[in-house]
């Protein structure tokens, strides 16, 4: 047994453990392997375990490794696999997204959201979205203020975008705080999916993407549809020197 498989194995445990103590089944909580950083030998042995949703923080890391595990990805096997990115886009890579990717869940602003509806229309791709939240003061957080004028512009807009398939929601708990404020965070992400689903009944938002390695079983206990393990499943990152804090966040 390898120490990928191990790790998923103790993974699914404790996820099974803690969906049985919140009373949801296993299968209301998708997984998702956070795989940036690690190289395209991780994510297929990861997919020999059986997990296929993949979230990926930069478009261009994530293009070079596509690029070099076409070997490895190929047939039935890449068919199966989606890879999300989950990291902050720039409006200028949207194009680039688009072709790359089987989802963006960190959809920000009415900008990037025109920009990705336009480059997935090109690909003649529907592409699946989620809005990233920002729930924490912190700077180095990206994400659309919910009561911010953005947030209310981009939701009248997202019906008009038909190459947009909004799935949800996305946040990212404040960086090391307390669990009580780790819980309200993941609770005020279901708020506003409850409020924003019931103003906007032409959106789909019933994805909830919240919590990682260390606070994903809160999470589910608030609530989430998804979780997002990087640390976790793979191990311990060496991120490049000059990589940007937030990424580490990410999970």
């Amino acid at each position: 047994m390898t120490a990928l498989s191990e790790n998923l194995e103790r993974l699914e445990e404790s996820i099974g453990a803690v969906c049985r103590d919140a009373g949801r089944a296993r299968g209301e909580v998708e997984l998702m392997a956070v795989s940036k950083t690690f190289p395209a030998e991780s994510i297929a042995e990861a997919a020999g375990l059986g997990l296929t949703l993949f979230g990926e923080n930069r478009v261009q890391e994530f293009g070079s490794k596509a690029l070099h595990a076409a070997d490895l990805w190929t047939g039935s096997v890449r068919a199966q696999l989606r890879f999300h990115l989950i990291g902050h886009l720039q409006s200028n890579k949207a194009a680039r997204a688009a072709e790359l990717f089987d989802g963006v869940d960190s959809l920000d602003s009415v900008k990037l959201a025109e920009r990705l509806n336009e480059a997935a229309g090109r690909v003649e791709k529907r592409l699946p979205v989620l809005i990233e939240v920002k729930l924490s003061p912190e700077a180095t957080k990206n994400g659309v203020e919910p009561e911010s004028n953005e947030a209310a512009q981009l939701l009248e807009r997202l019906p008009d975008l038909l190459d947009l398939e909004v799935r949800g929601l996305m946040t990212i708990a404040p960086w090391g705080a307390a669990e009580d404020v780790t819980r309200a965070s993941f609770r005020s992400l279901r708020m506003w999916r409850d409020r924003w689903a019931a103003a906007h009944p032409s959106l789909h938002l019933d994805v909830l993407s919240m919590g990682m390695s260390g606070d994903f079983a809160l999470a589910i206990q608030e609530g989430a549809t998804r979780i997002r393990i990087g640390t976790a499943l793979f191990g311990a990152r060496k991120p490049p020197a000059l990589q940007r804090s937030q990424e580490s966040e990410l999970d």
